[in-house]
């Protein structure tokens, strides 16, 4: 069985995973998102629920 024979399939993955990791990604990851994260800071004290049988 072909499918088994490691020796073609290894080099393939090997090149597919080395284009993906030093072409690829780098690109990606040089984009920027439209919103950046920001850090919200939450000033005001959430009120307890008004529970009708306390």
């Amino acid at each position: 069985m072909p499918q088994l024979n490691p020796n073609p399939w290894f080099i393939i993955m090997l090149l597919t995973w080395f284009t993906f990791s030093l072409l690829i990604q780098p690109k990606l990851l040089s984009f920027t998102l439209p919103n950046s994260p920001v850090s919200k800071t939450t000033t005001t004290k959430p009120t307890p629920w008004p529970w009708p049988w306390t």
